[in-house]
Parts: C-alpha cells; sequence; structure tokens
C-alpha cells in the first residue's frame, strides 16, 4: 500500500509540474500576443518564403521554417520559387518511403526513421517536417500511394506514432498530413469526398487521432479536396470540430500550397498558416497578397472578420514555437551541417529499413536464396536496375548524399569472380500525364524493340537473369499530382519478362513498386518474385543481401494485391474517379482486405502476405481476460517456432471478428501484431492485448464508440489469409 501511495503522490507531482509549464506557457503567449500590432500578427499567418512564414524580430519570435519529408529533407530552393539552390553542403539521407518503412512492421524501427528525419531537418534549420503522410490507401490508383503507409487504420497508427515520436524528440516539429479524405490526384482541387460518418471514423480518422492523442503531434496540414462540399483548410467541421474539439488539437494548421481558396473561408476556421497559393506580381511571388495576408488585414479593419480570429491564429503558432523553444533565441546554427547529414549511423538506418522491407512474394522449390559462387554470369535486365529514384515523385525530393542502385549493389555483391552484365529492356521517357482522356501512354517504338532483343540475348547467355522492373516516378506513375491509370507494368514490362523467361527460366523477377501492379502470365513460370517500394541510399546494397542470402526477407504487404483493376472495392462496389465535383466512398468500411475477406473476392497477394527462407509453426493459443482500472481487456497468448533451415523473422498478425452486431462488419479487422525473431529450432511464447476499441465500431447516430454483447473471434496467423490459430470469447 507504501509503494502504491507514493507512485500516486510522484505522479501528482510530475501532473503539478506539467499543469504549471502549461500555464507559463499560455501566459507567455497572451503577452507576447498582447505586444503585437495587428500588422506584425497577421504577417505570421501566411508564407514570406515558399518554406517560411513571417515572425516578429523586435520580439524575439523568428520565421517559422519548413520542408518536406517523408523520406528525406526536400532540397533547398530558392526563396521566389521553385528552382534549386546548388548548395554544396546540404546533400542529406535517403531513406526509403514509407511504402516500405510500413512493410517493416516494425514500430521500434519507425521510430528510429523518425529519428534521422528529425536530426537532419534540424541540422538544415527546419523546424516543420511536413510528414508523415497517413492517409489510407483507397484507390491503389492514387500517385501517391507510395508515400502511405497502408490500407488499414491500424498498422498506420502503428507505425506512424513512432514516426512522429522520432521526428519530434529531435527539436522539430512534424506535421501530419493530409486531413482528411485525400484518395486520390484526379481532380484533387475540385473534388470533394463523400463519405459516411461511422466509414469516415472506423477507417480514415484514426491514424490521425492517434497521431494527436498518442504521439503528441504538434501540426497538422490539410488536404487539398473538399470534403461534404468545403475545402479542407477552410473546413469549419473538419478543422475546429472534428480536429481541435473532438480529437484535443491545439497545435499549428497549416495549408497545402495551393491549399486555401478564400480569405473569408480560411479566416473564420482552425487553418492558421496560408503556404504557397500561386499570387504572382511580376513573375515573382507576391506574399503580401495572399489570401491571409494584406486581404485579412483589410477585412479585419473593415470589421469582416473577427481581431480574435486573428489572435487565435497567432496563439497557434506561437504554442508550436514555445514547444519547440523557437522563441528569444538565436537561430540554429547550420554551419558545419554536411558532417550531420546522411551521416554512417542514418545510412545504417536506411539500409536495415531496406533490407527489412523487401517482400518475397513467390519462392518455388526455394529457388531463392541464390548461390554467389554457382554463377559465372549474371544478366542484370530492367531499366529499373540503373535508376535513381531520390529525386523523384513530386513534393518530396531529395538531393541525396548518394544513391547504390540495385544494378551496384548486385555487382558489388557478387565480385570480379561473375561476370555482371546489364541490358535495360526499355527506356524511361518521362512522357507527360494526359489529364483530359485520364491515361498515361508508354508505347515502345523501334529503338526499344532493338533493346527488348538486346535484353533476350543477354538472358540467354546468362546463367542466371535478374529482372528489376517495376514502376518509376514518372508522371503517371508512382508520383504527386497524378493518378495510375490502370495496374499494368508501364513499357510493355509484361511481354519483355515474358521474353526473358523464354530464353532462361533461371529468372528472378523483382519488382520496384510503390503501389500494386497486376502480374501477367510470366508469374505461373517465374521460380521467384520479389516486391519492394523504392528503398533508398542504402538500396541496391539491401536488395542484394535479400537475393543472396545474407539476410532473410521478412516484409510483408500492408495494401492488398488484387488479381485486376475491376476486383477493388473502389470499382467493384465504391466509386473511382467520380466527377469532377465528388466521389462516394460506397464500400463503406469494406477497404482492401475487409473487401476480400468478407466477400470472399481472391486477391493476387493478400495483405500481410510475405514469405521466407524459414518456416513458423504457431501453437499452444490462450485468452485471458484482464481487469485494469476497471476496464476489461483480452491477453492473446500463443507460441511461435522456427521450424525451417535458417534463423528468421516472422510478422504474427492478430485479427478479430465480431460474429454478432447490428450493423455490417469487416469479416477480420487487424487489432494487432508483433515482430518476432527466432533463431532456428527457437519458440518464443508471444503475448498481445486488445483493448476495449479492438471491439467497438462507430455509431453515427449516436456519434460514439459501442461494444455489444456477443461472441468474437480471435484470428492469428501469417497474413489475412493464412490464419494457424483460431479462438473465441464472449463479451458480456
Amino acid at each position: 500500500m507504501r509503494g502504491f501511495v507514493q507512485t500516486a503522490v510522484a505522479l501528482s507531482a510530475l501532473l503539478a509540474v506539467a499543469c504549471s509549464e502549461q500555464e507559463a506557457r499560455e501566459r507567455r503567449i497572451d503577452r507576447l500576443v498582447s505586444s503585437m500590432t495587428l500588422e506584425e500578427k497577421i504577417g505570421m499567418l501566411h508564407a514570406n518564403r515558399m518554406f517560411s512564414s513571417g515572425g516578429v524580430s523586435r520580439l524575439g519570435i523568428p520565421d517559422l521554417w519548413f520542408s518536406d519529408g517523408p523520406h528525406g529533407v526536400r532540397m533547398e530552393s530558392e526563396d521566389n520559387g521553385w528552382k534549386p539552390l546548388d548548395w554544396d553542403n546540404d546533400a542529406c539521407s535517403y531513406l526509403p518511403a514509407l511504402s516500405a518503412l510500413a512493410a517493416t512492421w516494425d514500430s521500434g524501427l519507425a521510430y528510429r526513421y523518425g529519428t534521422v528525419i528529425g536530426a537532419e531537418c534540424k541540422a538544415r534549420g527546419k523546424d516543420v517536417c511536413l510528414a508523415p503522410g497517413v492517409n489510407i490507401v483507397r484507390s491503389v490508383q492514387n500517385g501517391r500511394t507510395w508515400e502511405y503507409f497502408s490500407e488499414d487504420p491500424f498498422i498506420t497508427s502503428e507505425m506512424a506514432v513512432p514516426y512522429i515520436r522520432g521526428i519530434q524528440s529531435c527539436g522539430v516539429a512534424s506535421c501530419v498530413k493530409h486531413f482528411a479524405l485525400n484518395s486520390q490526384a484526379w481532380h484533387q482541387y475540385t473534388i470533394s469526398s463523400e463519405v459516411d460518418d461511422r466509414t469516415l471514423h472506423e477507417i480514415y480518422l484514426p491514424a490521425f487521432e492517434a497521431a494527436v492523442k498518442r504521439a503528441g503531434v504538434m501540426a497538422v496540414i490539410p488536404a487539398y479536396n473538399k470534403v461534404r462540399g468545403r475545402w479542407c483548410s477552410e473546413n469549419t467541421w473538419l478543422i475546429d470540430t472534428l480536429l481541435r474539439r473532438d480529437m484535443g488539437f491545439d497545435g499549428l494548421v497549416v495549408s497545402d500550397w495551393n491549399g486555401v481558396h478564400s480569405t473569408l473561408g480560411a479566416a473564420r476556421c482552425g487553418t492558421d498558416i496560408e503556404m504557397g497559393t500561386a499570387v504572382k506580381k511580376d513573375g515573382k511571388y507576391d506574399f503580401d497578397q495572399y489570401y491571409l495576408a494584406a486581404p485579412l488585414l483589410e477585412k479585419v479593419r473593415s470589421g469582416e472578420v473577427s481581431p480574435s480570429c486573428v489572435d487565435d491564429k497567432v496563439r497557434n503558432i506561437l504554442r508550436l514555437m514555445l514547444r519547440l523553444d523557437l522563441v528569444g533565441k538565436a537561430p540554429y546554427d547550420t554551419a558545419g551541417m554536411a558532417s550531420r547529414l546522411a551521416t554512417r549511423e542514418h545510412a545504417a538506418v536506411a539500409r536495415e529499413v531496406a533490407r527489412k522491407s523487401i517482400v518475397l512474394l513467390k519462392n518455388d522449390a526455394g529457388f531463392l536464396p541464390l548461390d554467389r559462387s554457382g554463377y559465372r554470369r549474371i544478366a542484370v535486365v530492367g531499366a529499373c536496375a540503373a535508376e535513381r529514384f531520390a529525386l523523384g515523385g513530386g513534393s518530396p525530393k531529395v538531393k541525396a548524399k548518394y544513391e547504390v542502385t540495385a544494378l551496384e549493389g548486385i555487382r558489388s555483391r557478387v565480385g570480379a569472380g561473375t561476370e555482371v552484365v546489364f541490358a535495360p529492356g526499355f527506356r524511361l521517357r518521362n512522357r507527360a500525364f494526359q489529364p483530359a482522356v485520364h491515361r498515361f501512354t508508354t508505347e515502345f517504338d523501334v529503338e526499344d524493340s532493338r533493346l527488348v532483343e538486346a535484353a533476350v540475348e543477354a538472358a540467354r547467355q546468362a546463367d542466371l537473369v535478374l529482372y528489376i522492373g517495376g514502376l518509376t516516378h514518372e508522371h503517371g506513375l508512382d508520383c504527386e499530382g497524378f493518378d495510375r491509370a490502370d495496374m499494368k507494368l508501364p513499357y510493355r514490362q509484361d511481354a519483355l519478362i515474358s521474353a526473358v523467361l523464354d530464353a532462361n527460366p533461371n529468372t528472378v523477377v523483382v519488382l520496384m513498386t510503390g503501389s500494386p501492379v497486376e502480374l501477367g502470365g510470366w508469374e505461373r513460370r517465374a521460380p521467384a518474385i520479389l516486391q519492394c517500394s523504392f528503398l533508398g541510399m542504402e538500396g541496391g546494397n539491401a536488395l542484394a543481401e535479400v537475393l543472396f542470402g545474407d539476410v532473410c526477407p521478412e516484409g510483408k504487404l500492408t495494401v492488398t494485391w488484387a488479381r485486376s483493376l475491376s476486383d477493388m472495392p473502389d470499382h467493384a462496389v465504391g466509386e473511382y474517379p467520380g466527377s469532377e465535383q465528388s466521389v462516394r466512398f460506397n464500400e463503406g468500411v469494406m477497404v482492401g482486405y475487409r473487401w476480400f475477406d468478407t466477400y470472399q473476392a481472391e486477391p493476387r497477394y493478400e495483405f500481410g502476405y510475405g514469405l521466407s527462407y524459414t518456416t513458423f509453426r504457431y501453437g499452444s493459443l490462450r485468452l485471458a481476460p484482464v481487469w485494469k482500472k476497471g476496464r476489461r481487456s483480452f491477453k492473446v497468448s500463443f507460441d511461435v517456432t522456427n521450424t525451417g533451415p535458417v534463423d528468421g523473422c516472422e510478422t504474427v498478425q492478430l485479427y478479430v471478428r465480431d460474429r454478432e452486431c447490428r450493423v455490417e462488419r469487416p469479416d477480420r479487422e487487424l487489432k494487432g501484431f508483433c515482430k518476432v525473431r527466432l533463431r532456428r529450432g527457437r519458440t518464443k511464447r508471444v503475448t498481445l492485448t486488445l483493448d476495449r476499441r479492438a471491439l467497438q465500431w462507430y455509431d453515427a447516430d449516436s456519434s460514439s464508440w459501442v461494444d455489444e454483447p456477443g461472441r468474437f473471434d480471435v484470428l492469428v496467423g501469417a497474413s489475412s489469409r493464412d490464419i494457424r490459430l483460431e479462438g473465441s470469447f464472449s463479451l458480456e
């Protein structure tokens, strides 16, 4: 009892200190606001350069500096434009894409990833990192799928929270995006995303809520699209009600570039800073004429906008600045920043993420791993093998200190004793997207036909072929601002792969894709298939390590791979791309694997899927209720044994099924996961906990989360379809 009392007293003291610090901060904010002129306040509400907003130097309030993420600090550009600056000391780490990070299913690694981004933002003098993106992958055609984590809100939340904490541990604010319902680029500046309340709260809001309540994210960026007819940056229901009131967010809301559309709309809702509006004068951006600049000053003076609206926005900005300890301090010294960028430690994190993200889709008769000494000549086929991806994809352009391509990694790994020949098979053109017809055409010409012939001949003369293809960051593929026209591999790669397999059946296919693709008839003939997203600066080395068995693959899919686009729920029962005015999320909560598993649609590769060079056995399932502070939860315990020939890591996944409910619920929902690293022959006892929210659904009528008495099934397995253990319990 004495120990309990001491703990309670200690917690009370900590709470008192926290409350005291918060009260002191708010008093300081009040003093600063009362010391400002109206002009100074409004000067803080809009950009004064392409990537900064104004401060008040006489009060020690600095400009606030922003940078794009999420996989590296954006290259420096001129103050009044997008032209890159030719600095020689700003090259930084290029980490794997967030879709790759998600495929690791490793929350501890997500934290380390975040610390790399945060540390390099700090070294470059940035205050706010515009990352991560936590939008749900509703449509795999979305050109930003590679920047997001998953189709599932649970794993998105579990990966985003440590990522955010990692960034903010470095004294840099994370800015979570894009709030909310950003699922496509098609007409994104005009379209309104229409979704029912239950789907909104169960699928599209949980990651934002986790970012606010669990990670303490300091900033939020609204999406470009509208929600229920109003642009997100001017949507009082979205920003003031859902975000600020319901989630309790008290930080900074900063618009996306060109995300504000009117002075009154932005002034009267909780958006604090306007960035990137394309208002120009004499060919230059006129920051003083942004909607929240001189036009706002005029409307405050005329009485159309209350001065309190301006004060509230300034308070939110100052609150972030004080949390970062920026006010009254000398600017961060960026001298010598080159020594703090792309360090050996940061490169090690990039390499570990890349290794753990690679997904083994197929491995007939243990074709992989490869024996390096077993091949005299290896043909590497596919233009992606020699491509560098750091500078592509839209806003997250990274000036990488270096980037090891797949071709370079393979050559380095096999050494001088094996000849490696390269035949691209196709040439990347970066051809423009055609929005009028919503198509992206990649046709071969005569020169490309010659490349195909050369690739086939190289394959025929080799002992082994490593095909490295997939998607790129060209417009219309995995790129911001554009949607994919379909799920097919561009540049007629299906035909190329088939021709290569005809010439040499000993062909491993590696698909570099930030989003799912359809697989042609060649899939049945390829002995081994690997999938990876964009793997960052150490990607080529990581890929080679997996191919040759230095590392056992452990990546798992976080987005379902359908057999064809028509099987996807946004096409089957939903709506994509909608009209110029609206897109309706008719599939409701049945997004991704929820749709496939509930209605028994057959995917090509299911959610959570990924093979290994070893095998695992599950057993001894036990469910046990736990009472904690009057609330009941369930502990799910089971054994995992490595039954294969090598050490390896399994990602065990916990799904829940509600057997009895007055609304339709998915057949299964991910509610837990864990990485289990085991030496061969070893067994480990794993325990996961189901809390109350894991059993609940959102009732739109009462605007609350509810749980109903009834029977629940617990499904434990290696993917949403590969269930190894089942149990059940009753909720009374």
